[in-house]
């Protein structure tokens, strides 16, 4: 008769994938219900000028890679515990999300609110990166090399149904469909609420996945615990890893400096004015995007090596900035932001499988969190330092806000240019050899 340890042992388990799946819809659900308008909201609603909107992204963002390296990373790697820090990270950004909005409605002055927005997004982002390295992590524990791509490619495929679900339910809630005023659904904390309780929801499917950790990883654990080194030891940084993150920082940097401003360019009384609704679809061409190109990534990473999907993927992503920067017709405005869907799904599968080939084991999560800080930072500080003083600068010496913010995208395709020539560089350099 089997004892109920041999049992359990034997117990069918969930594929993990359906946890990680379902995760994912609610993460991207809620990202997409809050983040779409809230730029709109700090600029029109608040009174922020566009280098301040970016601050909203700049200053959590800053917060999120210094807790995830510093940090979380490195209690990831010495407990190898994944999902743990996805469920605490989650819930603890629930509670915190509802408080930054009850605190965001206490002063009078609108623009100090707009601040009291920024600095409390920035504390949620302290329990959101706890998810965010856990999550990079976790992938690596649990699929194979040859099998992360076509994975990140359905999780972003997956995600983009959230997303697409997020987006049209921001936009209907942030006037109230249409019978209250712009920002209603920020000021009277609809959308703050929600996205609080999607956070809480996305935490349940997490608990019937495994922990993840390289001791438990198909013989890969039973490696790693051999070599564990000593307190002293450094993680092993190769030339190859941090010039690849070199590229992806002026890709990334490049293509998302504008994604905070696309949004209010967009409904400029001068430019294409859209109101929120229609906003919503340009916003989910986007998602669509990614649901249609994680769909076919399986199928591209068998045919194409990450280099050159990489390199592909940034090519597709200058296409739309100049998409953006050219376009006069509100349809090219839509196949602009089709390409940029597309450019993100590729990039985010392709490099997260190359990174994982530099990456040793047993610091997935420091060097994780480096490789997501490429990311992260990207949206906020490439637009606070770059993308949102042109067009402030542009504007205050007397030319148009539809050419501030045109000049903008323009920046944009330099800096993704340039970071292609650097990644093209990093493609011929020798590989080192890693645990993965």
């Amino acid at each position: 008769m089997n004892s109920p340890k041999t049992a359990a042992k034997h117990r069918p388990r969930i594929d993990p994938l359906v946890g990680i799946s379902s995760f994912q819809v609610l993460a991207m659900f809620r990202r997409g219900l809050f983040y779409s308008f809230l730029s709109i909201y700090l600029r029109f609603y608040l009174g922020l000028s566009v280098t301040e909107t970016t601050f909203f992204a700049t200053f959590p963002m800053i917060v999120n890679v210094l807790f995830q390296t510093f940090v979380w990373g490195r209690i990831s790697d010495k407990s190898q515990k994944r999902r743990t820090l996805i469920i605490l990270g989650e819930m603890c950004a629930a509670v915190s999300t509802f408080l930054v909005w009850f605190a965001h409605r206490m002063p009078e002055a609108q623009n100090t609110a707009g601040y009291v927005v920024i600095v409390g997004m920035s504390v949620v982002e302290i329990f959101w990166s706890m998810s965010n390295v856990g999550w990079s992590a976790l992938i690596s524990d649990l699929y194979p090399e040859r099998e992360r791509t076509a994975v990140q490619g359905r999780l972003a495929s997956i995600g983009a149904v959230g997303r697409l679900a997020g987006v049209w339910i921001g936009g209907l809630a942030y006037d109230g469909m249409g019978r209250f005023y712009e920002g209603w659904g920020f000021d009277q904390g609809l959308l703050f609420f929600v996205a609080s309780g999607v956070m809480v929801v996305s935490t349940i499917p997490m608990f019937f996945v495994p922990e993840g950790g390289v001791r438990m990883g198909r013989g890969e654990g039973r490696r790693a615990n051999s070599l564990t080194p000593g307190p002293a030891d450094p993680p092993a940084y190769s030339r190859k890893f941090l010039m690849f993150l070199l590229a992806l920082v002026l890709i990334n940097f490049g293509r998302n400096s504008i994604t905070m401003m696309k949004a209010q360019y967009l409904v400029l009384d001068g430019g294409f004015d859209v109101g929120s609704g229609l906003l919503s679809y340009i916003v989910n061409m986007q998602s669509a995007a990614i649901l249609l190109g994680g769909l076919i990534m399986r199928r591209l990473s068998r045919r194409f090596t990450d280099e050159v999907l990489l390199l592909a993927g940034a090519a597709v992503a200058t296409l739309g900035l100049i998409g953006f920067a050219l376009s006069r017709a509100l349809v090219l405005i839509f196949a602009s932001n089709f390409l940029n869907g597309l450019a993100d799904v590729i990039i985010l599968a392709a490099s997260y499988s190359y990174a994982s080939r530099l990456i040793p084991a047993l610091y997935r999560g420091r060097q994780f969190a480096l490789f997501s800080a490429t990311m992260f930072l990207s949206w906020g500080v490439a637009g606070t330092l770059m993308a949102g003083p042109i067009v402030d600068l542009l504007m205050r010496s007397g030319a148009g806000e539809v050419f501030a913010y045109r000049m903008s995208f323009v920046s944009a395709v330099v800096m993704v240019v340039v970071g292609v020539v650097v990644l093209a560089f990093v493609n011929r350099m020798e590989e080192p050899r890693v645990m993965s």
